[in-house]
């Protein structure tokens, strides 16, 4: 018997866009495993997916028409529960046997053909059997509603099937949206299964309006993507599909010349890709004079709104012509082209009356009615939250010590949610900030001031670029600190992969702004500058803001660091200190790297883990050390070598030469192994002891200013 290659498709109403491929990907990948787990898929076998607006597919290669038999021992029961003391079988034995198939028409026999297996300190009784491979109707079928029942489905539909005049009523089926068609080939033939009230066969179709025929017949399942491509007018494949869109996109603005080039989007090539079967890009154009609107607002209208990709010329600047993905080929595309422009062009009306209307206020004049906009019922208003940060900002710029500075950040700060009240953010959220930005210029503010109100919601995104300027990067960070210590204040933590107030998303945005801007800033004193700022609020837990904040912050910078490929150990070494300046952090990892690899390492840090170990048991010790009572040779030596050492080391420290300052302490290995190996710590005599342990005191601080060195050892 030889395998055949298999094709599945529902061929259904228009799926959601956002989520095709997600659903193809999918459809196809369950399917394939749970034929792989029947037995009636091969190790070879390679599962294609296809998802078009109106279909789900697979193709999946290497099938079994029959899966293999399969031999199976199952254990029933220890041997004194199914067998008496004359060795004949129990009834629970016999009972356990006939719920498995098994012929029991002969008891000796039965029992006789058992296995007497150890099982641990007894012995178990084993049942040996042939349990028959699935055909490939009954394995398809259930591996079919698996599929279909761990669809990625983000709302179902329920609708009735046509009524079958043998049956009572109406019959109702939850699907993502009404399906009308079932293809399932193994080779050329057609598996006879059954889903949403449809009947496997050989037919499917094409594009609604350009197919060749309808309805398709497909010879067999491996000329699904090909006849479908001729005789259906459709790209099956999502992949495919959304390669030729951007081919022709770049074709098409190749055409326009002079640089021109469609916009970046992915996300957006995913969602036309979902809509069009046939796709053909087609160059529009509206009048030039919108360009006196701000780019991203023409931009986004057309994105948003219509799914058109704007194109721009060579230095990045929004031109007056834009490409359509049409999903048909008209031999005259006038009329499609046409009607695109005249579709587009009210939207862009509004956005420039929008932008009209919005500069006849100034944003000064805005400031008054952020106290009518509710933030947080609990938290007050905008214009509360907007006096919280211009204090956080205030505070973190006096620690800055530029005056200047204050200046600006405070202006930016009062200004930054002003936008919020304009018509143009009313109707396209994602333009807050940058709308402030424009209007900021146009009401004859500072560069600085108008790009820190647009720049204090960055890093907007895991990898976006952080505020251009320092006053940019106060603002945000104050923004941030805000709702961060706010919301941690009130108990409205991140929960699973719940995050409404983009918490996970803010914590690392004040930490890239710390570490890649260095700044000379402690965490724990902007945390509780932040938190001062909600003193009176009815229900602001004061203590839990500041400390659950602080582990939050350095749980998501542990998690960033490994993300960025440092090993566990390094992170946790460096990390276990708390350190409170973050742009001290790389430098840090750096120099417990370039420790980790020296020779006297791991000694070292083993040592470490011992000293911790000691000092663990004593309540409280004192650092310094008496000569006089110092007896041993080892401990004689030891004490000489970090006399010698400690002040280099520290001195490397301080002028923040981490790397320098461990490899010197690094010396210290030879007489630190002598101390443990030659002298007794905890002697009998009290001066004795506690002078050692002054001495490992010492040390320890010595050795870990870097990092707990003792997160090393093995």
């Amino acid at each position: 018997m030889t395998t055949k290659n298999l094709l599945v498709e529902l061929f259904v109403e228009e799926l959601p866009p956002k989520v095709l491929k997600k659903l193809g990907d999918a459809f196809a990948g369950v399917l394939a495993d749970q034929l792989k787990a029947q037995g009636l898929a091969t190790a070879e076998s390679v599962v294609t997916a296809y998802a078009s607006p109106r279909r789900l597919a697979a193709h999946i290669t290497h099938i079994w028409l029959k899966a293999a038999d399969k031999a199976v021992q199952q254990k029933l029961m220890p041997v004194s529960v199914g067998l008496d003391a004359l060795g004949k079988g129990t009834p629970a034995l016999f009972k356990k046997l006939k719920a498995l198939g098994a012929d029991v028409s002969d008891p000796a026999a039965a029992v006789a053909a058992l296995k007497r297996v150890p099982d641990g300190k007894a012995e178990s009784l084993f049942y040996d059997s042939l349990v028959t491979g699935a055909t490939l109707d009954t394995g398809l079928q259930k591996a079919l509603e698996e599929a279909i029942a761990k669809l990625p489905i983000p709302k179902v539909m329920s609708y009735q099937l046509e009524r079958d005049c043998a049956l009572p009523g109406w019959t109702s089926v939850n699907f993502v949206r009404p399906a009308h068609g079932l293809v399932a080939l193994h080779g050329s033939t057609v598996v006879p299964i059954k889903v949403l009230g449809l009947k496997a066969g050989n037919t499917t179709h094409g594009h609604r309006f350009e197919a060749a025929v309808s309805p398709i017949v497909l010879k067999d399942a491996d000329s699904y993507a090909v006849t479908l491509a001729k005789d259906g007018a459709v790209i099956a494949s999502f992949v495919e599909r959304k390669a030729e869109i951007a081919r022709q996109l770049a074709a098409a603005a190749a055409k326009v010349g002079n640089g021109a080039r469609p916009i970046e989007d992915d996300a957006l090539l995913d969602e036309v890709t979902a809509l069009v079967e046939r796709p053909n890009v087609l160059v529009c154009q509206f009048e030039p004079q919108f360009l006196n609107v701000p780019q991203e607002c023409l931009i986004l209208t057309m994105k948003a709104n219509q799914k058109y990709f704007p194109l721009l010329d060579a230095q990045g600047k929004l031109t007056h012509q834009f490409l359509v993905v049409s999903n048909i080929s008209p031999s005259d595309a006038s009329a499609v082209i046409g009607g695109n422009e005249r579709v587009v062009r009210p939207r862009l009306a509004d956005a420039k009356f929008f932008f009209d209307q919005d500069r006849k206020k100034t944003l000064a004049s805005r400031v008054a009615g952020l106290d009518k906009v509710v933030y947080h019922n609990r938290l007050g208003t905008q214009g509360e939250r907007i006096e919280r940060v211009r204090a956080i900002a205030k505070a973190i710029s006096r620690q800055l010590g530029d005056d200047e500075l204050a200046q600006r950040v405070d202006q930016a700060a009062l200004l930054a949610k002003t936008d919020l009240l304009t018509d143009m953010v009313g109707e396209f959220p994602e333009l807050q900030g940058i709308m402030g930005r424009y209007y900021a210029l146009n009401d004859g503010l500072n560069a600085e001031v108008a790009d820190a109100i647009e720049d204090h919601y960055k890093p907007r995104f895991a990898g976006d670029a952080l505020p251009r300027t320092m006053t940019g990067v106060v603002v945000a960070l104050a923004d941030k600190l805000e709702t961060l210590i706010g919301m941690f204040g009130i108990g409205n933590l991140p929960t699973g992969d719940k995050d409404p107030f983009a918490l996970r998303r803010h914590a690392l945005g004040v930490i890239r702004m710390l570490v890649e801007k260095d700044l000379p800033l402690s965490l724990d004193t902007v945390i509780q500058e932040a938190a001062n700022e909600f003193k009176g609020i009815a229900g602001f837990d004061f203590g839990r803001a500041v400390v659950e904040s602080q582990d939050f912050f350095y749980d998501r910078l542990a998690g960033s660091l490994r993300e960025q490929g440092f090993k566990a150990q390094e992170v946790e070494a460096v990390l276990a200190l708390l350190p409170q300046r973050l742009g001290d952090i790389p430098k840090r990892l750096a120099a417990v790297r370039a420790f980790a690899a020296l020779a006297e390492a791991p000694a070292l840090a083993a040592a470490n883990k011992r000293i911790a170990n000691i000092l663990k048991k004593v309540q409280s010790v004192d650092p310094h050390v008496n000569e006089r009572l110092l007896r041993e040779p080892a401990e004689i030596a030891l004490y000489a070598a970090m006399k010698a050492l400690t002040p280099r080391a520290n001195a490397q420290f301080e002028a923040g030469d981490y790397t320098a300052s461990l490899q010197t302490l690094a010396a210290l290995r030879v007489p630190v192994d002598a101390f443990f190996d030659g002298v007794m710590v905890n002697a009998e005599e009290m001066d004795l002891r506690l002078n050692r342990q002054g001495l490992l005191q010492s040390l320890h601080n010595a050795m870990n200013r870097v990092a707990d060195l003792s997160r090393l050892a093995a």
